[in-house]
């Protein structure tokens, strides 16, 4: 019965008779109908002016939120490494004290050529010149080169190589040639380098 008034009262229905002034007198069931339609189309309204852009900003805020993540654990990998870090920093200038100890001071290059000289003549060579040559500064250390030419044999050599690698200062040996002399005796023409450290190189 209820159905059959509502389907006579749409069919006399006609909406150029409505008013908006007029609400309250509109039939019951047309006010349902506004009153459902509102109920949808403010959400859906509110939705696409406030909601989807929230929806825009946390994703934005997702992704920045991975990132910084991301950039937290790796340092915090570091962190939980920095003792580490530094119990190899401590070696590494402990060795690098070492080698610098190694390194013959201005006022020792002199004695380092009388104790290539010593060797030398230990080793039963006989001198011909040992010289010191002009220093090549690197980036980060100079070069000290003397040039050495002795004679003797296969043997004194070897003794005398022995002896200047068990130098308690940095020596080594470069572009040597051995040749024949008269007689028994062999020439060698070696360069020798030491090496020294300057402070303000490394800056």
């Amino acid at each position: 019965m209820l159905f059959k008034n509502f389907l006579n009262e749409l069919a006399e229905f006609n909406l150029t008779d409505l008013d908006i002034r007029e609400i309250g007198i509109w039939p019951s069931w047309l006010k349902k109908i506004l009153l459902i339609m509102l109920a949808l189309v403010i959400p859906i309204t509110g939705y696409f002016l406030k909601v989807k852009d929230i929806h825009q900003h946390q994703s934005i805020y997702a992704q920045k939120e991975t990132i910084l993540l991301g950039g937290y654990q790796r340092r915090a990998v570091k962190a939980s490494e920095l003792n580490n870090y530094r119990q190899q920093m401590i070696e590494l200038r402990q060795i690098f004290g070492t080698l610098i100890e190694q390194f013959p001071k201005d006022g020792e290059v002199p004695g380092l050529l009388e104790d290539i000289t010593d060797i030398a003549d230990d080793s039963g060579l006989i001198i011909k010149s040992i010289a010191l040559q002009p220093e090549r500064v690197n980036k980060f250390y100079i070069e000290i080169p003397i040039n050495i030419d002795v004679t003797g044999n296969y043997h004194d050599f070897g003794s005398f190589v022995s002896g200047v690698a068990a130098l308690p200062r940095l020596v080594t040996l470069h572009d040597y040639s051995i040749t024949q002399t008269n007689g028994n005796s062999l020439n060698l023409v070696v360069e020798a380098k030491s090496y020294g450290y300057k402070i303000q190189s490394m800056q």
